[in-house]
């Protein structure tokens, strides 16, 4: 079974806390500060492999979990970063980050390895931040939090043409000819309910992958049929073999619906090198009709019979030639920024954090804001050194001020996350 879409659950693993400790030996009554590090959390991996062939193991939504970092210790030790987790997805697999459709990675080589998510840092230990004026610091710090989001995982197949066309077109029957493919065909629509891949062998020429995509019908672009579910395996080919039934009764009608579709469908498909080809020539009138289709389509096309096998290997060598001729079409990812350098300016980058100040009642004020908050994750609380470290933050902010600005009076609760203080002007 084909599985060519699937959504999963992905966590990297968090960071440790730094501890905070100092060394106690006998005769060694000031050693001072030793508390070690955090670990770092693990991160998640994906892998594309050539003989993963489906998303069948994500099929009804998996969690990929990393562990977290152990927490630091006395003496210097530093915690053990968690263990790394490695996924395979089949080669030519799309990564998409759920909330907003955000393009993340195309594995499209055996081998390739991409960092879906990336565990949090370790917290620093206490005896990271001694120093000439901090002689016994009693601070450490809270590893950072790893990355939870959903993900898309798509399939796209590495094709180098593909055979498109409405159903019973005979596609499936030109595959099973040109390869070894072994596609089930009938007189029957949606025959073919997935894309089937066969090697044409060109001797003395060359070889390139071929596939049959499951019957496009009108609508196939807003959900109708089986099309649309498969018309992203055709985003990476660089040819197109349009195949009209000379059975049909509007041979051009068919032409020019499939065309639409692909236009609607968005992803430039309307821009690959394609070849029109005429089915079923081997029917009562199928010379006259390809006449009458050729002078509207403006060029002639190539007239094939899976019967006597008329054109085939001139139709297979015509589209060898053109996929060599062809540049590989880059994926056309929907909202994906344009690539370029990065320049860092110093003012921009320490630009105010952003927080708000909420006043959900009397004398209560609540402190919010996601660089805050994440901030306040990292700080350990535990000793008077670390409150005063987070007061002086949340002073580094202006938040006195923009309390004073919503009104707050002497002895009001200011609350953040979990943590509240008085305020006092």
């Amino acid at each position: 079974m084909l599985i060519d879409r699937a959504v999963i659950e992905v966590r990297s693993g968090n960071g440790g806390n730094g501890a905070i400790s100092f060394y106690r030996e006998k005769n060694v009554p000031k050693g001072g500060p030793d508390g070690g590090n955090g670990g770092k959390g693990g991160s998640v991996y994906l892998v594309a492999r050539s003989n993963v062939n489906t998303l069948l193991a994500y099929r009804h939504g998996k969690l990929l979990a990393a562990e977290d970092g152990e927490k630091g210790d006395k003496k210097m030790r530093f915690g053990l970063s968690g263990k790394d987790v490695y996924a395979e997805v089949p080669v030519g697999t799309v990564v998409y980050k759920e909330e907003g459709n955000v393009f993340l990675a195309d594995l499209s080589h055996d081998g390739d390895v991409f960092r879906l998510a990336k565990g949090g840092r370790g917290g620093r230990g206490n005896a990271a931040f001694k120093s000439s004026r901090l002689r016994v610091p009693k601070v450490a710090e809270n590893g950072y939090p790893g990355e939870r989001f959903r993900a898309i995982l798509e399939l796209k197949l590495l094709a180098d043409a593909a055979l498109i066309g409405f159903p019973s077109v005979g596609k499936s029957t030109l595959l099973n000819i040109v390869s070894k493919a072994s596609a089930e065909t009938g007189d029957y629509p949606f025959t073919t309910l997935i894309p089937n891949l066969g090697v044409v062998t060109l001797p003395s020429i060359g070889q390139f992958v071929l596939a049959d995509m499951p019957g496009l019908i009108e609508g196939a672009s807003k959900g109708k049929g089986l099309g649309i579910s498969f018309l992203r395996h055709i985003e990476r080919c660089r040819v197109l073999i349009h195949m009209v039934s000379m059975e049909s009764e509007d041979p051009y009608r068919d032409y020019s619906c499939i065309k639409e579709e692909l236009k609607e469908y968005g992803a430039r498909l309307e821009e690959r090198p394609e070849i029109v080809v005429c089915s079923k020539m081997d029917v009562d009138g199928a010379e006259e009709k390809k006449k009458a289709f050729d002078k509207k389509l403006g060029h002639e096309s190539i007239g094939i019979s899976a019967l006597t096998e008329e054109n085939i290997l001139p139709l297979m060598k015509k589209a060898f030639t053109l996929i060599q001729n062809t540049e590989p079409f880059p994926l056309f990812i929907k909202g994906q920024e344009e690539g370029g350098i990065k320049v860092y300016d110093a003012h921009k980058d320490q630009e105010k954090v952003d927080f708000a100040i909420l006043h959900p009642s009397a004398h209560v004020f609540v402190i919010t804001g996601k660089e805050v908050t994440e901030r306040y994750g990292r700080i350990n609380l535990s000793t008077d050194q670390g409150v005063a470290q987070l007061l002086r933050y949340l002073s580094s902010l202006g938040i006195d001020e923009a309390l004073k600005e919503k009104g707050a009076e002497n002895g009001d609760t200011v609350r953040l996350v979990d943590f509240e203080f008085e305020y006092l002007e």
